[in-house]
């Protein structure tokens, strides 16, 4: 009884479910639906990944350039402000010492650099991660077909966000190949960020409320992500 439970709990693993959305022409209709890969868009969740990869993102973001001047940085000071002895003062040995005003700091910030890394699978995990919650979430929205401009047109690009009715959201839009007309197109759009099926990372897809892609982009996803 123990071996046959174990092999149908095995089997129940690794059975994923698969996610079938709607797809959308850039007027806003719904044209058909897709499946998702269960590998990248319904694997299974890992939050402590996700905050880990979250973090070296912003902490590689930090500039780190909070600097203060050491005694011995200072300007000034070099004279003896009283003789050691006979003035019934405290011995004083110059003006920059941090014990006085206008004199050195001690133990303040310097220059330093902030960033880290972790492994490659770890950062392909959490992204999957974070594409298998937004697509739990229903904030995953599929186009039959990237936009195809031969100028940059704002107002093109508008007008298919408000007819999928995510205009005034936060909306990561990830597209498959080099498009200055569709980069130009995007960056006066508040809100709107695009990146490359290449570059995106854990944070972009987080801290977006929507996830707005392609056909010809979910293959490149899948192709960057799933391991053969």
């Amino acid at each position: 009884m123990t071996n046959k439970t174990t092999k149908t709990k095995k089997k129940e693993d690794k059975k994923t479910e698969i996610q079938v959305v709607d797809t959308y022409s850039l007027s806003g209709k719904k044209v058909d639906k897709f499946k998702l890969d269960p590998d990248v868009f319904s694997a299974k969740i890992n939050k402590s990944l996700m905050h880990q990869a979250t973090v070296m993102h912003l902490a590689n973001k930090r500039q780190g350039n909070a600097s203060t001047k050491k005694r011995g940085e200072v300007s000034g000071g070099g004279k003896k402000p009283w003789k050691q002895k006979g003035t019934g003062r405290a011995r004083a040995g110059s003006i920059r010492s941090p014990l006085w005003r206008g004199g050195g700091v001690v133990f303040g910030p310097q220059p330093r650099d902030f960033g880290f890394s972790i492994p490659k699978k770890m950062k392909r995990l959490s992204v999957i991660s974070s594409l298998s919650a937004k697509t739990k979430d229903k904030e995953i929205v599929v186009l039959e077909k990237g936009p195809e401009l031969k100028q940059p047109k704002t107002k093109d690009i508008a007008k298919t966000l408000k007819a999928l009715k995510v205009y005034s959201k936060s909306v990561l839009f990830i597209y498959s190949k080099k498009d200055e007309n569709l980069v130009r197109s995007c960056r006066n759009i508040q809100g709107l960020s695009t990146r490359l099926c290449s570059d995106f990372n854990t944070y972009d897809v987080l801290s977006s409320s929507k996830v707005l892609f392609s056909k010809d982009t979910h293959e490149c996803i899948v192709k960057r992500l799933k391991v053969k």
